[in-house]
């Protein structure tokens, strides 16, 4: 047996606030979408060529203390990705830093309450 890909999924109790969240704010693209009754129950994104599925649950709970899961993206210019976030709906965890490895970094939560990780990777000399 050999893994041949892999993808996380988030729930959410409002899916196409979610997938609205991420297409405006990291340019993700709809590649898949299952319906229900004609309403989107499950969507899968594409992000830089990555996957992302977003499930509706509607008995998602409340994001709990401390987070289960996180998301990181490496992005050409964190401070814009900061800001385009925090205008797609995201709430503000922490604006752009550098961090003492290289990296700058900043964080938000997704409408839903996911952790995002935005990063530019360290320059290469």
């Amino acid at each position: 047996m050999t893994v041949t890909s892999s993808f996380p999924i988030l729930s959410t109790r409002d899916l196409p606030t979610l997938v609205e969240f991420y297409r405006r704010s990291l340019a993700a693209e709809v590649t898949f979408r299952f319906e229900d009754g004609g309403v989107d129950v499950y969507v899968s994104l594409t992000i830089a060529g990555a996957s992302l599925g977003i499930g509706s649950d509607p008995h998602t709970p409340p994001q709990p203390d401390g987070d289960r899961v996180a998301l990181w993206f490496y992005v050409t210019d964190v401070d814009a990705a900061y800001a385009g976030a925090l205008d797609a709906g995201a709430s503000d965890v922490h604006a752009p830093l550098d961090m003492p490895w290289g990296e700058r970094v900043a964080q938000v939560r997704d409408p839903a309450g996911h952790l995002l990780n935005l990063a530019e990777p360290p320059a290469v000399a």
